[in-house]
């Protein structure tokens, strides 16, 4: 395939099929069966090709654009921008710290440049709305106006009301101004993270799924498609390229899993090629493929229970035994239940009265001490309890190590202000941060060690945690620290770092603990 002037030149074996679609495309010459022709090269035309599922289409953005920015696109961002300008309808599984936002910058600004798109709304998490996007736009697009929707409500709308060309706004603000979006002119939207939209029966799908038409391009954007189950590629599907799909989430669950028991499914064996059909078009880099990043090191680092917590733990043990009888246990009570091993485990428990219950944790403590002090740079500790943050906070300023800490609670403005500062300044040394807050689209690589001070139930949550510091930009090699100190601290990081088979679930764990 060849491009000459404005024709493209490709070879075929139907060119009826080729010209069913594209009239003016001409047959020049035939070898046998197969038959060259040439098609007239715009972007409408290399798009009905791309749909033909025709190989290697290049799209005009390599010939037209100019990549603008602070910044030259990598090659798998050129051939990513590329690929979405090809596919009004489409999914970006780029790993995470591959640079996919800039590539879907690029590719954006492209088609507002040849007026093939008119606005773009960048649904994105609260976290990553100025850290990342916003940032990012500066830096890929400076041109470009651009709105972070936040903050009151009337405020949100007369940000969006404006003409800003790209709109920023996090998942749920969405909600809030709904009937502003809807007028808005968004002809492009841009879901980031957009495992937050594999269950179709939430409300926050159903509203994406109302505000956007036939008309309207959508790109979505995840490193980790499907990391829970199978059935999350049926949400992101039906949202994003419904003919993919039955509608019926329940037959696309039987033809992907298949039960073990009343409560229990797991994956059949053919359930990852039938979950690569389902999301296309798709196009996907690892790291491995396309940035020379140094190793990662993952360490397992025990932390003892105290005498304390050792028999509070046999405690609640005995009350989940107790609770769950004879009978197989649900998923109902499965989260309460492991949040409070894992609260105890970290030091600090909600008790039925609302009040904490702190507990002795020196052990772990010292242990967070010890990985601080072998680091050869800035340090990422990611702890899922408020008030296990705050013990953290209070021990190692009073070690004297520069430490700042961001939770839920913490504001946008703020946050952005201590990830920068963090990535920028000689201190903090420490950044300790609730998972949520800090797990999508966040560049890190000030640090190179990252402590787990408990795990998370989350297997998508801890993969992006971790990619914060292996990222374009890391120039040294990067620790991995899994903290343990009880049985279902060790079997949790097994199954998050992939060391269980893949359809070991939240809930067979829990068996296995209270056995």
């Amino acid at each position: 395939m060849q491009v000459i002037d404005n024709t493209l030149i490709l070879r075929t074996r139907n060119p009826q099929k080729i010209q069913s679609k594209i009239p003016d495309s001409d047959v020049v010459r035939v070898d046998e069966d197969i038959y060259t022709m040439a098609v007239g090269w715009d972007l409408s035309t290399a798009q009905q090709l791309a749909r033909l599922q025709m190989k290697n289409i290049p799209s005009p953005i390599m010939r037209d654009y100019e990549w603008s920015g602070l910044h030259a696109p990598m090659t798998h961002q050129k051939t990513t921008a590329e690929f979405l300008t090809l596919n009004p309808r489409a999914f970006c599984f780029n790993e995470q710290g591959t640079g996919k936002t800039g590539a879907a910058i690029w590719a954006s600004d492209y088609l507002l440049s040849e007026g093939y798109r008119q606005r773009v709304l960048i649904i994105c998490p609260l976290s990553i709305m100025k850290s990342a996007w916003q940032a990012d736009l500066f830096k890929f697009a400076p041109h470009r106006t651009v709105g972070v929707a936040h903050g009151a409500k009337e405020k949100r709308k007369e940000i969006i009301a404006n003409d800003y060309e790209y709109i920023i706004i996090n998942y749920d603000g969405v909600n809030v101004v709904k009937d502003v979006i809807a007028k808005g002119g968004f002809d492009l939207v841009i879901i980031d993270e957009a495992n937050a939209y594999k269950n179709c029966t939430t409300n926050r799908w159903k509203l994406i799924n109302k505000l956007v038409t036939l008309n309207t391009w959508m790109w979505m954007l995840t490193g980790t498609p499907a990391a829970q189950s199978p059935l999350d590629a049926h949400g992101l599907a039906k949202l994003c390229v419904p003919n993919n799909v039955t509608p019926s989430k329940m037959r696309f669950k039987d033809a992907v899993m298949y039960p073990v028991s009343k409560f229990k499914w797991i994956a059949k064996p053919n359930a990852q090629d039938v979950v690569h059909k389902t999301l296309q078009p798709a196009i996907r880099f690892t790291k491995e493929q396309c940035l020379d990043l140094p190793e990662v090191t993952y360490v397992d680092r025990e932390a003892p229970l105290t005498l304390q917590q050792k028999h509070y733990y046999k405690i609640l043990r005995e009350e989940f035994i107790m609770e769950a009888g004879d009978e197989h246990v649900t998923s109902a009570n499965v989260a309460v239940n492991m949040s409070k091993l894992l609260q105890l485990s970290g030091g600090a428990v909600y008790s039925n009265s609302g009040n904490i219950v702190q507990f002795d944790v020196s052990n772990r403590l010292k242990v967070v001490k010890e990985v601080i002090d072998e680091a050869t740079a800035k340090v990422l500790i990611f702890a899922p309890f408020k008030h296990t943050i705050d013990i953290l906070y209070q021990y190692l300023n009073k070690e004297g190590i520069s430490t700042e800490y961001i939770t839920g609670e913490v504001s946008l403005n703020k946050r952005t202000k201590l990830f920068d500062d963090f990535q920028v300044l000689p201190e903090p040394r420490v950044l300790v941060i609730q998972p949520q807050a800090a797990a999508h689209g966040i560049t890190l690589t000030a640090a190179n060690t990252i402590i787990w001070y408990s795990p998370i139930t989350s297997t998508e949550t801890y993969l992006q945690a971790n990619a914060r510091i292996n990222r374009k930009g890391q120039k040294n090699a990067m620790t991995i620290v899994n903290i343990e100190g009880s049985a279902v601290e060790r079997k949790l990081y097994r199954l998050l770092s992939g060391r269980l088979e893949a359809h070991i679930k939240l809930l067979d764990l829990y068996e296995e603990i209270i056995k």
